[in-house]
């Protein structure tokens, strides 16, 4: 019992001396966040020229857009995944029958010289697109032709449709010009107008000079807009300059003369990954590489044959395309919708290459090679019928185009497919090829510009076969009821589901051949915090958040500001 009761004591002042070395010692500190706070000028690199600070007249400029999306706003703006939210309009409303679109603008949203955001400028503005003398897309101009404005407050502003038009939304984004300063002035009299060099925004940042240099502009000064209704930014000001190409650009940001690089082309990526403090950002954008295939052309029938049409893609090798020929910067196309939008089938896997499938079934299909010849040579062709499995695949005349029509003519054959290269000028082949359907296959590139919704109708739809963009001539009634349905209908969820059966069944039918959908890069140095990226419908996306972006920060223990460091 002594024993026990020894050993005991010893056990209880063990405890005794652990329970008092854990009170001496400091609680485990929580990581601190830093709380950033408003100072600091960011310097960014643009590359090309500014034209006109005017959000209706940027279409073909991409500085003026980077430079206006910080300047203006419009009615709504949209989330990373596409889906429409409030901005001048704190909230809108859809008729049942989706022909109306009410709007209601916010209060305490104001022009950059003072006055209030009204409805007058609302329909100024969109009134532009209708006039005959816009100078902007022509297909801007058809939306906003027949649709009619009323005034029903100062507030208040409704869209009469002739039609209901789901994706309308996608064409109240663009930024509002201030009636008050230029009332009168038409569409067509805007492009030389003095507003486009000394513009009056709502957007978060105002502008304040050009920067000169030998009388030349090489760059453009803004401020902050300290009564922005969402907040005051963090950054105090906002610096663009202006270079000729990437390369001048990075050469600024090892000079410290920016530092950002507005655009990163396969010229400087490899420098731009090899330098430490400069954090590379990427998103696909809006834009698909693929290969329209003519299912009216009577002398190629065999593109009429589903399981024709899934051996052409399965003997595309599009990740060897996009490694070896665009420096990685490209995704592989899943399918006609983007990812990471809110009508993307997340379930959705893209086709893999594999020549053996290739190759069997077009075997079941009846089109042999002759015996005796080795893959990869001229005399490994195909054929059925004495038919010989030969097409013709016209391609625009540029480096890039020119190298992937010549590796998919490699790819097909190896499979036993002969492809003749007819290379054309980029600005003939609407003309002279896509739209009179004069071809066997043409690869080229489609660009959704910047508009969010995906609506696939114009590409696909079976009404558009003979005189609109469904330039391959694909009918299926199937996909033509869900692209009609979602297209009438304002209800994302509805739309989502509708979209679910094209995506399924497009994927199976294999209309086009979808290769890849090409990546925008910027780089920003490490200092500056806050930076994040959603889905890029234009590269000027890529300001979404710049209310959030700080180079200045306390820590919640400090009592003065810190420069953000790498």
């Amino acid at each position: 019992m002594r024993r026990i009761r020894w050993q005991l004591l010893i056990a209880f002042g063990g405890l005794l001396l652990l329970f008092g070395y854990l009170m001496g010692q400091s609680p485990t500190e929580e990581p601190v966040t830093p709380e950033p706070v408003a100072g600091g000028t960011y310097r960014e690199a643009l590359i090309g020229m500014v034209s006109r600070l005017n959000p209706i007249l940027d279409s073909h400029n991409q500085v003026d857009r980077d430079i206006n999306r910080l300047l203006y706003r419009g009615l709504i703006q949209f989330d990373s995944r596409g889906i429409p939210q409030p901005d001048l309009a704190e909230s809108w409303a859809v008729s049942a029958d989706a022909t109306l679109y009410t709007f209601t603008l916010r209060s305490d949203a104001t022009w950059h010289d003072g006055e209030p955001v009204r409805s007058d400028d609302v329909i100024y503005t969109y009134s532009k697109f209708q006039e005959n003398g816009f100078p902007g897309p022509t297909d801007l101009h058809n939306v906003w032709e027949e649709i009619k404005f009323v005034q029903l407050d100062e507030r208040t502003v409704q869209f009469q449709l002739p039609e209901p038009f789901a994706p309308f939304l996608d064409f109240v984004s663009f930024g509002l010009l201030p009636d008050h300063l230029l009332r009168g002035v038409a569409a067509d009299e805007l492009v030389d107008h003095p507003f486009n060099i000394q513009p009056i925004g709502s957007g978060p940042y105002q502008f304040d000079r050009y920067i000169l240099e030998d009388e030349s502009i090489v760059g453009v000064r803004l401020i902050a807009f300290d009564n922005f209704y969402e907040g005051r930014p963090f950054l105090d000001e906002i610096e663009f300059y202006l270079y000729p190409d990437e390369g001048r650009a990075l050469q600024a940001y090892f000079n410290e003369d920016v530092m950002g690089i507005g655009q990163v082309g396969s010229g400087v990526l490899e420098r731009v990954l090899e330098t430490p403090d400069l954090n590379l950002h990427s998103g696909s954008l809006p834009s698909l590489s693929l290969v329209f295939l003519n299912h009216n052309n009577a002398e190629k029938p065999f593109f009429t044959e589903k399981l024709f049409r899934q051996a052409l893609l399965k003997a595309v090798n599009r990740q060897w395309i996009i490694d070896n020929i665009l420096d990685g910067q490209a995704i592989v196309a899943t399918g006609p919708i983007f990812p990471g939008t809110w009508a993307f089938l997340d379930s959705l896997r893209s086709i893999t290459f594999n020549t053996s499938q290739a190759e069997q079934l077009l075997e079941e299909l009846g089109w042999e090679v002759p015996s005796g010849t080795s893959k990869g040579t001229p005399e490994y062709v195909r054929s059925k019928d004495d038919v010989t499995l030969s097409f013709d695949l016209v391609h625009a005349m540029d480096p890039i185009q020119t190298a992937v029509a010549e590796s998919l003519r490699q790819n097909w054959q190896f499979v036993g497919i002969q492809v003749n290269l007819i290379p054309a000028e980029e600005s003939a082949i609407l003309d002279e090829y896509l739209e009179p359907r004069n071809f066997d296959v043409v690869l080229i590139n489609i660009n959704y510009g910047r508009y969010p919704d995906p609506d696939p109708y114009p590409f696909w739809h079976d009404s558009q076969v003979e005189t609109g963009q469904n330039y391959g001539s694909f009918s299926d009634r199937n996909i033509g009821i869900w692209l009609e349905k979602a297209r009438t209908t304002p209800d994302l969820l509805e739309r989502a589901d509708l979209y679910k059966n094209f995506q399924f069944r497009f994927q199976d039918q294999v209309p086009a051949l979808l290769l890849y959908s090409p990546v925008f890069s910027y780089a920003i140095d490490s200092q500056v915090q806050g930076v994040r990226i959603g889905t890029i419908h234009d590269p000027s996306d890529r300001f979404a958040n710049i209310t959030e972006w700080y180079i200045r920060f306390r820590r919640p223990s400090a009592s003065s500001p810190s420069e953000s460091t790498s």
